[in-house]
């Protein structure tokens, strides 16, 4: 017996380590990517998204709050791939780590599904995980930085700004997308393949158009946003929203289209208005569309079952039970 349960543990060990490493290489992967667009701001080098903080907080909520070593290690390498490591590295590390903790606590508290399926996850992901929760490494990143005298006083709020809003940008756009798999899965149609083909062709022509055109046009992509959640949900609307935020943040650094002649501070400020509210529209509508279709097919069910009850209680037969519904055993969860 002691050989079976040491044989266990050593593939449960085995197991973690390997998914623990797959967070870190994930991390860090992201962090590279984020850092590829960066925009200056007080002085301060920044990203306008980080993509790391929605790899640390979907990978919390998905595999648990054990796995923050593997945050913390990803943090840690990203950091030192930037700078010389020293001591003060390590409070940027527990920032980056401590945020992405806050988050997943904060949503646990909250009982957030990672479907995504009830407008009250939306709402809790946003002013929880994202907002509130990122607030721990803007606050500790920034005060590194004006504490080691690498950031002036005068620039601190500036950059803590950009530091909370590129953080929080991550959450909301990153996040959502690495959720996705946890929902439920339905065999798509020819028709929806056929729309959701169209849907794509659409957006390779109008998200460039508005993101590098001259003139202002980045509200043409709220049509696309609406049509993508009206039809296909989260999938539909946070791919089109993650698309549309890259392209428009390449644009941003390059400073070109809708970004030309603006100043840093200026670029900065409309890029995370745009992403912001495109975010916000993307996930709270997919999320409010998706609990509504639930609370439809939850109804229907139970429709269903008192008339098969009506039935027999008119055959003068005793009614069969149903097999339970995921969607209508949601519904009584809530």
């Amino acid at each position: 017996m002691a050989g079976v349960v040491t044989v266990q543990d050593l593939r449960r060990s085995a197991g973690y380590a390997l998914r623990a490493l797959a967070v870190t290489a994930c991390y860090y992967g992201a962090a590279r990517l984020g850092l590829l667009r960066q925009l200056s701001v007080g002085g301060a080098v920044v990203t306008p998204i980080y993509p790391p903080t929605g790899v640390a907080v979907a990978a919390l909520l998905l595999l648990g709050l054990r796995y923050w070593p593997a945050v913390a290690i990803g943090s840690l390498l990203v950091v030192s791939s930037l700078t010389t490591p020293q001591p003060d590295v390590l409070v940027v590390m527990f920032g980056s780590t401590a945020a992405p903790v806050c988050s997943a606590l904060l949503l646990r508290r909250a009982r957030f599904h990672t479907d995504l399926g009830r407008l009250r996850d939306g709402l809790a992901l946003v002013f929880l995980g994202a907002l509130t929760a990122m607030l721990i490494s803007a606050t500790v990143g920034a005060g590194q930085l004006l504490l080691t005298h690498k950031l002036d006083a005068g620039s601190f709020w500036p950059v803590w700004l950009a530091w909370w809003v590129g953080d929080a940008m991550g959450v909301l756009i990153v996040t959502p997308f690495l959720l996705m798999p946890s929902g439920p899965r339905r065999r798509p149609s020819l028709r929806r393949w056929k729309e959701a083909t169209a849907l794509t062709v659409v957006a390779c022509c109008l998200v460039p158009l508005a993101t590098y055109s001259p003139v202002s046009l980045l509200f043409l992509v709220y049509p696309l946003i609406i049509w993508a959640a009206l039809r296909f949900q989260l999938v539909g609307s946070m791919l089109c929203a993650l698309v549309t935020s890259v392209l428009a943040t390449v644009a941003a650094t390059d400073g070109v289209g809708a970004f030309t002649g603006l100043s840093r501070v200026e670029v900065m400020m409309k890029l995370q208005a745009f992403n912001g509210a495109m975010a916000l529209t993307a996930l709270l509508l997919s999320a409010l569309i998706t609990e509504q279709r639930n609370t439809r097919s939850s109804v229907e069910q139970a429709c269903q079952e008192l008339v098969e009850v009506l039935e027999h209680l008119t055959a003068g037969d005793p009614p069969q039970p149903r097999p339970p519904n995921d969607v209508a055993e949601r519904q009584r969860e809530r």
